[in-house]
């Protein structure tokens, strides 16, 4: 079945509209290269559209109704947003669900040190990265350290034009035959990773001086100790703004777009998407790159916990009502997809890929190899959504993630299916997934705002 790229649809007013799109998603990824960062900017847009913190309303005892918006934030790194609807929600949300995660470097909490009269941070990565990608290109620091009184100082250093950048070095090719040896996955190894970080000595000290320069500097600028360190989270993602790619300009390149791009096409759905008969939710996650854990990824509580809250704010809570809630939603899994690479079409099964410009992806089962770790859509919801689509002329597609035995992925939609709730896999089609730099096409940025903003008004 061959899709029609999209671009050859497109009249002079979507042209404009999606020109329009990908601009504000520009952006979006210069204002969040993290999960606190997305989040802060997802509740500055969130609130000038009326919506209002769950913490407020609990803390008032303020009854929530029908055409309330509500957002609430789990430790500043997940966010859900709630469009409340006319309908009880006992029969079910209409729900996106994206992560705001993506595959770093963190700072480890004992990082500083001096070898060879340089200073370097220790690093631990973060997600599923090639390691060899990470090396001699220019990173940033961004993130918060917190001190023992509460004070929370906010780091983002390398992305302005003054501002120095880090890198993780490598071999000079000259020195390199062993190393160019080696498989992939060992020519840089993980505890390579380290960040130069300085390397001018401070005068009059005869021990660790560059080490002992760096400290001086972080206590002039920012106030921080040694220790400060232990109670802080900073990552290393590259340095620079995001950017249209192609002659054409029809691309866009960029840090962090798996899966930034599903969560800023969902968000803005969820914006757009004014009066509603069923509840919207719009639900962006922490820690997916990791496998969902601990408090702000999916397997926690806080999806359930803030549902439990809203209809405990409407009066109408019981423990068998909201399950009836949770089991009645519908569900888009909004991660990306690997895009069909031609330079690399070993690994692909074409009549089952993704392609630039033919639309949001869907697909009824992620995984790998035997489907394991897989969230299998009902053939009944791809039914259902497909007519959705098709009614509204938003152009699609289907792909698997790569050839079956090659490898595979997952996503928070099996998580969210434990409700018995009908979920799939949807999003953008991505090319150098998990790299410092992905791309994708404005083309499937747009359909795929156009089809998530469809799901919420009609599934």
């Amino acid at each position: 079945m061959n899709r029609k790229n999209a671009w050859t649809t497109y009249t002079k007013k979507q042209l404009t509209e999606l020109d329009k799109v990908c601009k504000d998603y520009l952006t979006f990824l210069d204002e969040g290269k993290t999960e606190r960062e997305c989040v802060k900017t997802i509740v500055g847009m969130v609130e000038k559209k009326g919506y209002v913190n769950l913490d407020g309303i609990i803390k008032n005892k303020t009854k929530i109704k029908p055409g309330d918006k509500i957002y609430s934030v789990c430790m500043d790194k997940t966010v859900a947003l709630f469009n409340i609807g006319k309908k009880k929600l006992e029969k079910g949300m209409n729900i996106l669900g994206a992560h705001i995660d993506s595959p770093r470097m963190d700072v480890k909490q004992n990082p500083l040190y001096e070898n060879g009269d340089f200073a370097y941070l220790d690093t631990h990565y973060y997600g599923g990265i090639k390691k060899y990608q990470w090396v001699a290109l220019p990173l940033a620091i961004h993130g918060v350290v917190v001190k023992k009184d509460g004070t929370v100082i906010d780091i983002s250093i390398g992305e302005e034009k003054n501002d120095p950048v880090f890198c993780v070095t490598d071999l000079l090719i000259h020195l390199a035959g062993e190393q160019m040896e080696k498989k992939a996955n060992k020519v840089i190894e993980g505890e390579n990773l380290d960040i130069l970080f300085a390397s001018r000595p401070l005068k009059d000290k005869d021990k660790d001086a560059v080490k002992e320069n760096v400290l001086a500097l972080l206590k002039e600028k920012y106030d921080i100790e040694e220790e400060d360190f232990i109670s802080a989270e900073l990552e290393i993602v590259p340095a620079g703004n995001a950017r249209e790619a192609g002659i054409d300009r029809s691309m866009v390149m960029a840090y962090g777009q798996d899966d930034r791009v599903c969560a800023y096409t969902s968000l803005r759905a969820m914006l757009e998407v004014e009066e509603v008969e069923k509840t919207t939710c719009c639900l962006l996650t922490d820690k997916e790159e990791i496998g969902s854990v601990g408090a702000t990824g999916m397997r926690s509580r806080f999806f359930e916990n803030t549902v439990a809250e809203i209809m405990n704010a409407m009066g109408d809570y019981n423990d068998i009502m909201l399950r009836r809630c949770l089991a009645n939603s519908c569900m888009l899994s909004s991660d990306v997809n690997a895009a069909y690479d031609p330079l690399f079409a070993s690994a692909f099964e074409k009549n089952n890929s993704s392609y630039f410009g033919r639309g949001m992806v869907f697909s009824k089962f992620t995984g790998s190899r035997g489907k394991s770790g897989s969230n299998d859509a009902n053939a009944e919801y791809l039914a259902k959504i497909r007519k959705m689509m098709d009614d509204a002329k938003v152009c699609y597609q289907t792909a698997e993630l790569g050839k079956v035995d090659v490898g595979g992925g997952g996503t928070i939609a099996y998580i969210l299916s434990l409700y018995g709730m009908e979920v799939i896999d949807c999003g953008v089609a991505v090319l150098n997934m998990h790299a410092p730099w992905e791309v994708t096409s404005k083309a499937d940025i747009y359909e795929t705002l156009k089809g998530y903003k469809v799901f919420l008004k009609e599934a």
